[in-house]
C-alpha cells in the first residue's frame, strides 16, 4: 500500500455504512481527511462518530439522496464551494430496489442510484477531482443494460437483474471515463459478497446473505482503499479489480462501443454536455 501523496481529500458516497463507512474508516486513521455522504442524517452522524474515534478527527457531513438528481446537483455545489480540491472521489452508494421503483426523474432506480447520480456527481465535479474509484460488482453478469431504454428492467422486474444491470453500467462508466479523462485516474472493482444493510427488507435475500460466503464490510473494502492509495503507474486506468488484482468482467461489461453508447444515453439522461 503506497501514498504517494500524503495528507489527502477522500469523498465517499453511501458512507454511512457497509463497504463505505468500513473505507472511511481505514483511510481517515491512515491521515487522509474524508467526507461522508448520505442519505440518512442520522446513520451519517452515527458514521461520523465512528471515524472519529478510529482517527481522531470529525469528517465533514453532506448528506444527498440519489433518488433524486436534483438532490446530487446540490451536493456537487455544496462540494465546490467547500474544497478546491476533491484528490479521491469514491463513487460507492449503490442499492438493491426490491420492487419496481421510479424515481422522481422518470428512471427505475437501481439505475438512477447506482449508475446515473454518480454519473452526474462525476461529471459535476470533474475539473475538481484527481482520482475515481467505482465500486461495482461481479453481479454485472445478470446486468442486461441497454443504453436506448435504461428503463428496461421495469418491463418485467427481477431485482438481480435491475441491479446487475446497474452494476455493468459502472463497469463500463468506468472504463469510458479514462478513456475521455485520460488525465483522471479511474477504476472500478468487485468487494465480493459483503454482509452490509442490502436486503433487510426481504426474507429471501437475508437467507442467501446468510447461506453465501459473506465478507465482513473491512475485507470488502480493501480493495477500494488500495486503488485509492496505490500508485497510478502501477494500476490501469479504467480497469475492474478484486482482492487487489487486475480482473477481466464479462464481455458485455466490456464493449468499448456499449460504453460510449452508455455515456452519450446518461449525459442526455441527466443533462449534461458529453
Amino acid at each position: 500500500m503506497e501514498d504517494l501523496t500524503g495528507r489527502r481529500l477522500v469523498v465517499v458516497t453511501g458512507a454511512s455504512s457497509g463497504i463505505g463507512l468500513a473505507a472511511a474508516v481505514d483511510l481517515a486513521a491512515r491521515g487522509d481527511q474524508v467526507v461522508l455522504v448520505g442519505r440518512d442524517p442520522a446513520r451519517l452522524q452515527a458514521a461520523a462518530e465512528q471515524v472519529r474515534d478510529a482517527a481522531g478527527e470529525r469528517p465533514e457531513l453532506f448528506r444527498a439522496d440519489f433518488a433524486v438528481l436534483d438532490d446530487v446537483r446540490g451536493l456537487a455545489e455544496r462540494l465546490r464551494a467547500a474544497y478546491d480540491r476533491i484528490d479521491v472521489l469514491a463513487n460507492n452508494a449503490g442499492a438493491i430496489v426490491l420492487q419496481p421503483i421510479t424515481t422522481v426523474d422518470g428512471y427505475e432506480l437501481s439505475i438512477q442510484a447506482n449508475h446515473l447520480a454518480p454519473f452526474l456527481l462525476t461529471n459535476l465535479l470533474r475539473d475538481r477531482v484527481g482520482r475515481i474509484v467505482v465500486t461495482a460488482s461481479g453481479a454485472h453478469r445478470s446486468g442486461s443494460l441497454d443504453p436506448d431504454e435504461l428503463n428496461r428492467p421495469l418491463r418485467r422486474y427481477r431485482p438481480m437483474n435491475a441491479y446487475g444491470t446497474s452494476k455493468q453500467a459502472n463497469i463500463l462508466f468506468t472504463a469510458e471515463a479514462a478513456r475521455r479523462w485520460p488525465d483522471i485516474p479511474a477504476y472500478c472493482f468487485h468487494p465480493g459478497v459483503v454482509r452490509t444493510r442490502f436486503g433487510n427488507d426481504s426474507r429471501m435475500v437475508a437467507l442467501g446473505m446468510r447461506l453465501l460466503p459473506f465478507r465482513s464490510p473491512e475485507k470488502g473494502a480493501e480493495t477500494l482503499v488500495w486503488l485509492a492509495n496505490q500508485d497510478p503507474d502501477r494500476l490501469r486506468s479504467g480497469a475492474y479489480y478484486m482482492d487487489r488484482r487486475l480482473r477481466r468482467p464479462l464481455p458485455k461489461a466490456a464493449d468499448p462501443q456499449l460504453a460510449a453508447r452508455l455515456w452519450t444515453a446518461s449525459a442526455k439522461a441527466v443533462g449534461v454536455g458529453e
